[in-house]
């Protein structure tokens, strides 16, 4: 993966007030942080970021040049979203140099097709790999092609680039064939799900009766201390 150039300038402003004033700026709030070195504070140009972390991924790799002169090699350790926005909201970034080992989380996609009737269950998409750290991959592969159900996909069975290592245990499943249910398993099971349906909307119309009977006392309670204050 190649390395991104992106600028950044050191942040003053700290807490929820300095973080929202930060990305009403058009910025990222971000932490760098490793090798010992204190943690410091930055902003990041939000466009640039977002634009980075489509085509790279999660992992992809920073060559950051900061204002006060600074310049240095990160990736990304945790991305906090807001799910509404669609936007960043803070980054959390790890020191590299170049030829240093890292250990991070890298997607597994599936590629090929499996037997006719089959259902895929995908245990892990993503992997724990060691990995240069101007060599992090975006994605990993591993092949379904022509698995019969039954068959199940491995981390060991995954294909790693060049100089990658894994970081989990071989046998970890990463996918699993199984056989996809036939129709007539499928119209066994609609009586069920029917009659788990009207089991829960008939303890949902006891549970509401409930309810309104559970008021009746209070609000008979409200009306005798009324009385007893006019009285």
């Amino acid at each position: 993966m190649s390395e991104v150039k992106i600028s950044a300038e050191p942040r003053t402003e700290f807490g929820k007030g300095g973080a929202r004033r930060t990305r009403r700026a058009g910025k990222v709030p971000a932490v760098l942080y490793g090798h010992g070195e204190k943690p410091k504070h930055i902003a990041l140009p939000s466009r640039e970021f977002a634009a980075a972390i489509r085509k790279g991924g999660a992992n992809q790799l920073f060559a950051i040049d900061i204002t006060d002169g600074t310049q240095v090699l990160a990736l990304p350790k945790a991305i906090q979203r807001d799910p509404i926005r669609d936007t960043f909201e803070h980054v959390d970034l790890i020191l590299v140099r170049r030829g240093e080992k890292v250990t991070v989380e890298v997607p597994v996609q599936l590629t090929g097709e499996a037997a006719r009737d089959t259902l895929i269950v995908h245990d892990h998409d993503t992997l724990s790999v060691t990995a240069d750290a101007t060599k992090v991959p975006d994605h990993l592969e591993a092949s379904i092609e022509g698995l019969e159900a039954g068959s199940s996909v491995t981390a060991g069975d995954v294909e790693l680039p060049s100089g990658v290592e894994l970081a989990v245990d071989p046998t970890l499943p990463v996918a699993a064939v199984t056989a996809a249910p036939t129709a007539e398993q499928l119209e066994a099971t609609l009586p069920e799900v029917e009659e788990a349906t009207e089991e829960a909307d008939a303890e949902t119309v006891e549970v509401t009766e409930g309810s309104e009977g559970a008021d009746a006392p209070a609000a008979e309670g409200a009306e005798n201390t009324e009385a007893r204050t006019e009285a």
